[in-house]
């Protein structure tokens, strides 16, 4: 009995990582100062939006950034520590639950974000931002698809974005335990949910967001 021959399959690049320089290295001959940008805190029914704005150096050598949503909470807290001591800048800025209701998340994103770039120390040449829309600003600037998972800057941004909210709803756990802010952060966890339904909304919810019943 003969048998077909099967097709070869040439495996060396099925599981390469991507270059997470490639951005930056297209841009620095033009740019000197490349901010990264990414957000946390969208989906949430409780709590502001954060964002941040990583500038690094030509040099920028820490191991194991990607995508904070890839990362468990300690690798993301000594990640956090390295980006820190070793960017050029950082930024952070935040749009409140006020805020967010009042603007609609979107908006709401893009007003942290440009505040994340205005509490930059050194002031950047030109954005890469994650997702597909922009921030409207005097930067000359790039919205990046999966961006966090493409650029350093940026899954450097979203690393120092998530963190600086888990530990913002691990305060606000604080103050309303019986919401347990600090396991689920605010996500609309089955948990979360049952919690809305039995107390209600607590101060820091976002009433734009629909809970059902």
């Amino acid at each position: 009995m003969s048998r077909t021959p099967q097709k070869q399959v040439n495996l060396e690049f099925l599981d390469e990582p991507p270059d997470m320089l490639l951005f930056e290295r297209e841009l620095w001959p033009k740019y000197t100062y490349i901010a990264g940008i990414d957000e946390a805190g969208r989906g949430p029914l409780a709590g502001p939006v954060i964002a941040a704005a990583v500038i690094i150096p030509n040099d920028f050598s820490v191991e194991g950034i990607k995508d904070s949503k890839k990362l468990n909470p300690l690798q993301r807290e000594k990640l956090y520590t390295e980006i820190m001591n070793h960017a050029l800048s950082v930024g952070i800025g935040a749009a409140s639950h006020e805020e967010i209701d009042k603007l609609n998340i979107l908006q709401a994103t893009y007003l942290a974000m440009n505040r994340a770039v205005d509490n930059l120390k050194i002031a950047p040449d030109y954005l890469i931002i994650d997702g597909n829309g922009l921030p409207k600003n005097k930067f000359p600037k790039k919205a990046i698809i999966k961006g966090d998972n493409r650029s350093i800057s940026i899954a450097a941004a979203s690393i120092i974005a998530k963190v600086t909210r888990d530990r913002l709803m691990d305060d606000f756990d604080k103050m309303w335990p019986a919401y347990n802010f600090a396991r689920h952060k605010g996500y609309p966890t089955r948990e979360h949910i049952a919690a809305i339904q039995k107390h209600g909304y607590c101060p820091i919810h976002r009433r734009s967001f629909q809970v059902k019943g």
